[in-house]
């Protein structure tokens, strides 16, 4: 592929957005959906010309620049893009991922006030999405990461006039930029260090300068992690990711799934080299990593949205990359967000078919017994659903065990990777338990379609319960559910998209089928000359007793991720009333996962009022009345006062006028006279 051709894969969404952003209100829906989906289309075709010619010329790079952007005095940036083998499989999940959700929403949007707005700002997501993954310099990079989050705060707002979603808009772009803060610090720092923000300098510059470690770079590196935590929804900056459930099904499964919150690990990856020189940065991604796994895969098991489950499933997956870069395992973190992308994705859009069949309805305990009503839909997210889980021979099995084996090989720090490996097993079989228990409550057991609950399970008798019968209820209540309208199955143009990333949460995984299983893990070959500069003292020698070691892993993950099915089997299934008596049993522990740990609250108690009481309060008195309306008002009573002057002066009156111009005259010739003794 020319490397002239390269500008295209950013520029074409972007053309995309300005025809349907200036014209599309104006056009026909069959026009906006053909260059919407046509402008995303090219790029995925360029993509793989690109990989194609890659790959059959041996080509390890490929670099096209400007030229000069920013030039001052010792300091420029190129306006450069590049490509790398870590680049290819990003851009192929972007624009392949990307056009499959396009062509998913000309359906799933078909009835949409806004249609064309909607797929103006998916456009304008895929362009800045590229420009991301294809940017040469962390500036560059800086521009993709702040116009997704535009881009993501306008998708997430797109009913605006749903208080709530206007409310998670807003709360995802000030959250977002608390991370951002941190990555600008960042470069700055980068800047004072290198005197370069392009990564092939300040890569090669460490190179060349192997006791660079620690201090400064660390620094760098705990403020780019900021960065990351705030882009790839991890702790403390994960609280924005569950409440964008409030925008449209395949923004969800876009942005929130396959994207833009997987541009924090693709930053950590791509910068591994600054990573490589600050154990103490390792360990702190590691441990983010794994506490937000964990910790998200709690409340995922006891919610009861549909899109909220995979919400919280996938910050718990975004936590299990960044545990993998956190122990130097870069390319089992790119591994497993290939594969989470292929089922993710699946898993939105097959819960957005769900939410379509039902008139929009999303809580589980309203569902049941689908399987027979949306087949396809059915058996497609059951795909996704034991790929999530680890089940073999799926994609998510060899990624996860792949990052399972990573952590408790980890020789750098041996019980920090042993901690780390059972808090990801931990994770694990939660994640098989919630991700089966979506899948119990929304295909399996009675139906609810066209029945109506009894009549003594609702009504004021049921907020007169006690707490701890409503704990109960509220975690398993089968006569809550009502679909009078019946059950509408989704057009093919939503089901196409779900097929194919069925097929690829299938196979995916095929491509780092580790030695261990009898495969050659081509992925990890492939991303060699991107990750081949790790640091040796953090680098996993493999042998016989290592392969061994990754078996036996292996067979325990899959175990666990059993236990986890038959759980859920129980619970959900064999005996549905199970989870309600446990809930019963212990209502405090059960609120308080239901509730979040009360995050969102103390956040509010803690930040928000204290900001709130500071910017209305002392602010407000000091800036507002104190400045503004104070000299508002001085200004309002010198003008009166000059004006008083002035009017007194302006008096209609003929002699008035008389005495003034004599006294104006006396002064002139007083100044003429005395004036030259003055200035002696």
């Amino acid at each position: 592929m020319p490397a002239q051709y390269l500008w295209l894969i950013p520029l074409l969404p972007f053309a995309g957005f300005l025809l349907n952003g200036t014209m599309g209100r104006r056009l026909p829906r069959p026009a906006v959906t053909g260059i919407a989906l046509l402008f995303t289309l090219i790029p995925a075709l360029l993509v793989a010309w690109l990989w194609q010619t890659m790959l059959s010329t041996g080509q390890q790079t490929l670099e096209i620049v400007s030229g000069n952007w920013i030039a001052v005095t010792g300091f420029h940036v190129d306006f450069a893009l590049s490509v790398d083998h870590l680049t290819l499989i990003m851009l192929a999940i972007v624009t392949g991922v990307g056009f499959l959700i396009h062509l998913y929403s000309a359906g799933y949007m078909a009835h949409e006030e806004g249609y064309w707005r909607f797929f103006a700002y998916l456009n304008l997501f895929m362009f800045f999405m590229s420009v991301l993954v294809l940017a040469e310099n962390f500036l560059l990079l800086f521009v993709g990461w702040e116009g997704v989050g535009l881009a993501s705060y306008l998708l997430i707002g797109f009913y605006f006039k749903k208080d709530s979603a206007a409310n998670a808009g807003k709360k995802a772009f000030i959250v977002n930029r608390i991370g951002d803060f941190g990555f600008l610090l960042a470069m700055f720092l980068l800047i004072a260090e290198f005197g370069s923000l392009s990564f092939s300098h300040i890569f090669s510059t460490l190179a060349a300068n192997p006791y660079l470690h620690g201090g400064l770079l660390t620094a760098i590196c705990l403020l780019l992690v900021l960065g990351a935590a705030g882009k790839s929804a991890q702790i403390p900056l994960y609280i924005w990711l569950p409440d964008a459930m409030e925008g449209p099904t395949p923004v969800s499964a876009l942005i929130h799934a396959a994207t833009m919150v997987t541009a924090g690990i693709y930053m950590v990856a791509r910068c591994h080299s600054l990573f490589d020189r600050s154990p103490l940065a390792l360990a702190v991604v590691a441990c983010i990593g794994a506490a937000t796994a964990i910790f998200a895969a709690c409340i995922g098991m006891v919610q009861h949205d549909i899109k909220r489950v995979l919400a919280y499933s996938t910050v718990s997956q975004l936590g299990y990359m960044f545990l993998a870069c956190g122990v130097a395992a870069y390319s089992a973190a790119i591994f497993h967000l290939m594969t989470h992308a292929f089922f993710k994705a699946l898993l939105f859009l097959a819960a957005g078919s769900v939410i379509h069949a039902l008139s929009g309805e999303q809580d589980m305990r309203k569902m049941g017994g689908l399987r027979k009503r949306i087949p396809i839909t059915f058996w497609t997210m059951s795909a996704g659903v034991f790929a999530i889980a680890g089940i073999p021979p799926l994609a998510g099995f060899f990624s996860k065990d792949e990052i399972l084996y990573r952590a408790f090989a980890f020789e750098a720090n041996p019980a920090l990777g042993k901690l780390l490996w059972l808090v990801g097993l931990i994770t694990a079989g939660m994640t098989s338990f919630y991700m089966f228990r979506l899948w119990f409550k929304t295909f399996f057991g009675p139906e609810h379609v066209d029945e109506h609950p009894p009549l003594e399970t609702h009504g004021a008798a049921v907020h007169s319960r006690s707490t701890t019968t409503h704990v109960m209820e509220d975690e398993h209540d089968e006569g809550q559910a009502a679909h009078p309208h019946g059950v509408h199955k989704s057009p093919w143009i939503m089901l196409v998209p779900l097929v194919i990333l069925a097929v690829l949460s299938l196979i995916g995984g095929w491509v780092g089928v580790p030695q261990a299983l009898y495969g050659h893990n081509e992925i990890e070959h492939f991303l060699d000359p991107v990750f081949a500069s790790a640091a040796p003292e953090i680098a996993i020698s493999p042998g016989p007793i290592a392969h061994g070691l990754e078996f036996g892993l292996a067979v325990v993950s899959v175990l666990t991720a059993l236990l986890g099915l038959f759980v859920a089997y129980i619970f959900y299934y064999k005996r549905p009333r199970t989870a309600a008596a446990i809930a019963q049993r212990f209502p405090a522990l059960y609120n308080l996962v239901q509730n979040k740990f009360y995050i969102d609250e103390l956040y509010y108690f803690a930040i928000v009022t204290p900001l709130l009481v500071f910017t209305r309060g002392i602010l407000g008195l000091v800036v507002e009345t104190g400045l503004v309306e104070g000299s508002g008002k001085l200004a309002g009573l010198a003008t009166r006062g000059l004006g008083g002057i002035t009017r007194r002066i302006q008096s209609g009156n003929i002699r008035s006028y008389a005495g003034w111009l004599a006294l104006g005259a006396a002064a002139v010739i007083t100044v003429m006279i005395f004036g030259r003794f003055w200035i002696r």
